[in-house]
């Protein structure tokens, strides 16, 4: 194609040429590439996703495989260090608990009729260093014998071997205690002049063994304290305010069994070549006769005329106590000045043994079914719900027990570890009941809390003592 014009300059193009030069443009936008570092990327993602998908099976199940094999090797292995591990935790636990009370030995006071006085009166120190113990003038109470029932007995003790059906599955009779039957309960609490009764030791394979040694130590006692920590329980605290008189005229003695024997030796606490720790003689019972470390702890608790049998006196302290006064003296201010034969540290928030049943229940110190039969026992007896008899707080908290060791004291705590032992082992719930079946409480001294505070410091339980496991 062409064109003319007169004064210009005719250029001639094609149509085919114009469709080049536009086609050659386009195919230069079609053309343009991305950016090469986006395209690697793009391609690396694609890479890892094949790989996890092709190998996701390999990656969950080899980790899981190398922890369970290591889980399984950490439950084989209980090691010593793990032991020793745990006992160091538990002993820096106990070395951080205030130790506030121990080794005092301030007096304690209350005020009677607006004037203050002391709670415990001993006797001036002089006089106490001259105290002797009595001269033994021999039973002048309504029991003056007490003999107790065994396996060996030739006597017909009316199915003594055989358990309480309505009992069967509530106590813990075995062959230390004897099976007592409901009929021989009821029978021991009639007040004789020759008592029978069970008193735990019913047979020489019930458990509670004693070497020989300490035997042959513990016989020639004449007035003893006492206190035990069996199942790793409490420390041992060195009493405190004694004069040289009971010094020499008193045996202390602390029962242990292998579980506390193992935890005082890591404790650094190791028995002498003599036998002793400080002032304590340590007896190790072995074969204690009841996985309920609460009741094994009424054994020596209950039970001292049995393990002593030349004493005179006792003095039960809980362990959870360390004893600051003197024992002579304490005989003579809580026993010999009133002329009574038991003297036990009375209940300081309660007064009725049913009020003390709730109390028991919603500490969850016994379950409400035992309780429920205990109390159930007690009301078809004909106990009362008095908080007071013959003008006395019946109810006690006893961790403190002072006596002498008379045949009605004998009897007294005989029938109480035997309530123990049937029913509870929240001895609170038992002694009003015996105090009352008995009805002798003119002997009975039970001391305001004040007293019983100006005789111990109070620690406190240091640890939960451990069941045993038959």
């Amino acid at each position: 194609m062409s064109m003319a014009g007169s004064n210009g300059v005719s250029i001639s193009v094609s149509d085919e040429e114009e469709c080049d030069e536009l086609g050659r443009t386009r195919a230069r936008v079609r053309r343009k590439r991305k950016k090469p570092s986006y395209r690697a990327k793009s391609e690396l993602a694609q890479r890892v996703i094949r790989w996890l998908v092709k190998y996701w099976l390999f990656l969950v199940f080899v980790p899981a495989t190398v922890l369970l094999l290591y889980e399984a090797s950490r439950v084989g292995r209980k090691t010593s260090p793990e032991i020793d591990s745990k006992h160091s935790s538990e002993r820096a636990r106990v070395e951080k608990r205030p130790m506030m009370n121990l080794n005092r030995l301030e007096p304690k006071y209350r005020f009677v009729h607006g004037v203050r006085e002391r709670c415990l009166k001993l006797l001036p120190q002089e006089d106490l260093e001259h105290l002797d113990i009595p001269v033994d003038e021999g039973s002048t109470g309504p029991v003056n014998k007490v003999l107790y029932i065994s396996e060996r007995d030739s006597l017909d003790l009316e199915g003594s071997t055989v358990l309480s059906s309505q009992f069967t599955e509530t106590t813990r009779f075995n062959l230390f205690t004897g099976n007592q039957t409901l009929d021989q309960r009821e029978k021991s609490f009639k007040v004789n002049e020759t008592a029978m009764v069970h008193c735990g030791f019913y047979s020489d394979n019930g458990g509670f063994k004693i070497s020989n040694e300490d035997k042959n130590y513990m016989e020639r006692c004449e007035v003893v304290v006492s206190t035990c920590a069996f199942g790793g329980g409490d420390d041992l605290y060195q009493p405190i305010g004694m004069t040289g008189a009971s010094v020499r005229k008193v045996c202390f003695v602390a029962f242990w069994d292998d579980i506390t024997l193992s935890a005082q030796e890591y404790a650094k606490q190791t028995i002498g070549e003599d036998g002793f720790i400080g002032k304590w003689r340590i007896v190790v019972v072995k074969e204690l006769p009841f996985t309920d470390q609460r009741l094994n702890g009424k054994i020596p608790k209950m039970l001292s005329h049995r393990l002593f049998p030349h004493a005179k006196y006792s003095i039960w302290v809980d362990s959870k106590s360390q004893f600051r006064r003197d024992p002579l003296g304490v005989l003579e201010a809580l026993l010999w000045r009133s002329n009574s034969i038991l003297a036990i540290s009375e209940h300081g928030a309660r007064s009725s043994v049913y009020d003390e049943a709730k109390a028991v229940v919603n500490k969850n110190k016994a379950t409400p079914e035992e309780v429920e039969v205990q109390l159930t026992q007690y009301r078809l007896d004909g106990f009362p719900e008095d908080k007071r008899f013959n003008g006395k707080k019946a109810l006690a908290e006893a961790s403190v027990i002072v006596r002498e060791h008379t045949p009605l004291s004998n009897l007294f705590m005989c029938l109480w570890f035997n309530e123990v032992v049937r029913f509870t082992s929240r001895d609170q719930l038992s002694f009003p009941y015996v105090l009352w079946r008995l009805k002798v409480p003119q002997n009975i001294h039970l001391f305001p809390v004040c007293i019983r505070k100006d005789l111990v410091n109070s620690m406190g339980h240091i640890r939960k003592a451990r069941p045993l496991i038959r």
